[in-house]
C-alpha cells in the first residue's frame, strides 16, 4: 500500500516519539516471562479476518475512547499492531499523551505476525 506524504509524516514523527518492537523483540519478552497486553489496532473487519490468539480488539477509532475504563492502570505493558505499524505507532502516541508508560507500537505489524509462527485465530 502506498500512503499518503502527509500520513507518513504524521507515522514519523509518532515514531520519534515512542516505544517500538518488532516480532523478535515481542517473542523476547514472551521468552522472558512478560506478558503485555497484546492489542489489535485494526479494524473491525480486519480483526475478524484473523488475528493473534488472545489479542485484544481496541481499535484506532476506539481505543482513546475505551482505553481508560477498560485498561486504567496506565503502567500496563502492552505491545500495539496494526497491518504494518503504521497506525499502531500513532495510537501508542496517543496513548503516551493519555499518560500511559507502557505502550509499544510493534513495527512490521499483523504483516510479520502471520509469519512469526505465532498462534493465529
Amino acid at each position: 500500500m502506498v500512503h499518503s506524504p502527509g500520513f507518513l509524516k504524521l507515522v514519523n514523527d509518532a515514531k520519534a516519539q515512542i516505544k517500538e518492537t518488532n516480532v523478535a523483540g515481542y517473542k523476547e519478552m514472551l521468552a522472558r516471562g512478560e506478558s503485555p497486553l497484546l492489542v489489535d489496532t485494526r479494524e473491525d473487519n480486519e480483526f475478524a479476518a484473523g488475528h493473534v490468539k488472545g489479542a485484544v480488539h481496541l481499535s484506532r477509532g476506539t481505543i482513546e475512547r475505551d482505553i481508560e475504563a477498560k485498561y486504567p492502570d496506565k503502567a500496563t505493558p502492552m505491545v500495539l499492531y496494526c497491518g504494518g505499524g503504521f497506525r499502531s505507532a500513532l495510537v501508542a502516541e496517543n496513548l503516551q499523551k493519555m499518560g500511559y508508560t507502557g505502550a509499544i507500537s510493534l513495527d512490521g505489524g499483523w504483516k510479520a505476525l502471520k509469519e512469526s509462527g505465532l498462534p493465529l485465530e
